[in-house]
């Protein structure tokens, strides 16, 4: 779960870093209530959940309440890259000398905490990672032994932080890992970190994502999750127990392993087609998960082909089937289903299906197959799988013949950072 500054903020502040007097608002006149404890003059921030947001206009200095009730007009109800602004943070503004970055996550391939720390705050840590890698510092730290000082003055020395203020900073390092361990975050990151003109360091802005599997030790969690954007797809698929992420793309995706629905949005882009989801199904997924899984992908107007990837292991093909064939009966579904089935009981689970093969239920041996049928009958044209690969080739999505005729599919590669 990711926290909106003001709640990262109120976060850090709970952990002993110092950050600026501020409050949040919902209204111009809160604002401007906001703006009188804090003191003028102030910094108005548009609280959503992405970046850009001072590009777009979303963050203003107001050094009157003239100026705070024309900012506050302005930014509330904004639109910042489909985000509407619904809350500003409203904080006294500080003097700047020197902006820097600090954060801790974890490095799973490391198995390790990641400490990251440069004198290049203030911009995209991911523009300085590209373009001056070796302004970053990177330094792993064993959960087991923890983070020392020796270890927070080694890296803000690499690192060119200046020597008058490392010991604040040290500190404020200590309090942000331990913010980041016992407050079971996956991401705490400080973007700037700041040096006032008397010496005074403090975080500026404040990113903070949860680990919503740490969430049964947090109950004071359910204040940040009731102020929750949640796509709609997502809120549903959460109340069914799916594991799911809204993209936006016309190919629906079910499969069963967070590995094997990665995979399958991959071939997906390398068959040509851009995926409207992910959702893993899980390990052992019985026939009405997988029901409600294709009613979940149904109801998104969307998704023009659904692709079912599965591979039993705990989970039974057969079980699959039924719950396939269970959703013809009880869901108006919209949109053809290509289905690829291997593993525990695959036979079994293909000969249930094979009765009720058609232009709409269309079954492919392999993944890759699957994939470029699915991807053809998301743009209306003609399957690029080989002649009788599947039990229904050459089935265009109108269920009408496509006997000697095919697309070709577009390499592309799928990828990307955090």
């Amino acid at each position: 779960m990711d926290l909106f500054e003001y709640q990262g903020k109120q976060y850090f502040a709970g952990y002993g870093i110092p950050v600026s007097p501020g409050g949040v608002a919902v209204t111009v006149e809160e604002a401007l209530e906001e703006a009188g404890k804090a003191g003028y003059p102030v910094v108005l921030k548009a609280q959503v959940k992405v970046g850009g947001r001072g590009k777009a206009g979303g963050v203003k200095l107001a050094a009157t309440p003239a100026e705070v009730s024309e900012h506050a007009g302005a930014i509330l109800g904004m639109d910042i890259k489909g985000h509407k602004v619904e809350r500003l943070w409203v904080e006294h503004a500080s003097d700047i000398s020197k902006e820097w970055y600090a954060s801790f996550t974890l490095d799973r391939s490391a198995q390790q905490h990641l400490l990251m720390l440069s004198t290049k705050g203030g911009v995209d840590i991911e523009e300085v990672a590209r373009t001056d890698p070796e302004a970053i510092v990177r330094r792993h730290v064993d959960p087991a032994r923890g983070f020392s000082p020796e270890d927070a003055a080694a890296a803000l020395s690499d690192a060119g932080i200046d020597e008058a203020a490392r010991q604040q900073a040290a500190d404020l390092l200590a309090s942000l890992y331990k913010c980041f361990v016992e407050g079971d975050c996956d991401l705490a990151e400080i973007n700037p970190l700041i040096l006032t003109p008397d010496g005074t360091v403090h975080a500026l802005d404040a990113k903070i994502t949860l680990d919503d599997n740490a969430a049964f030790r947090h109950p004071e969690w359910a204040d940040f999750a009731a102020t929750e954007t949640t796509d709609r797809r997502e809120k549903e698929a959460k109340e069914r127990g799916l594991n799911y992420v809204g993209l936006s793309g016309n190919v629906g995706i079910i499969a069963n392993g967070a590995g094997l629905a990665m995979s399958t949005l991959d071939v997906v882009a390398q068959a040509g087609g851009t995926a409207a989801n992910f959702l893993d199904i899980g390990g052992g997924a019985s026939a009405d998960m997988m029901a409600s899984a294709l009613d979940l992908i149904n109801s998104d107007q969307n998704v023009s082909s659904i692709l079912v990837n599965i591979f039993g292991g705990i989970t039974r093909c057969d079980e699959i089937a039924k719950g396939i064939l269970d959703a013809i009966v009880r869901v108006d579904l919209h949109s053809p289903i290509v289905l690829r089935l291997d593993g525990t009981n695959a036979e079994t689970g293909r000969a249930l299906l094979a009765p009720h093969l058609s232009g709409r239920l269309i079954a492919e041996t392999t993944m890759l197959e699957a994939a470029a049928r699915a991807v053809a009958l998301a743009s209306g044209g003609r399957s690029s799988a080989p002649e009788g690969a599947g039990a229904a080739a050459g089935v265009n999505r109108d269920g009408d013949s496509a006997d000697g005729e095919s697309v070709d599919t577009a390499n592309v590669n799928a990828g990307g950072l955090r």
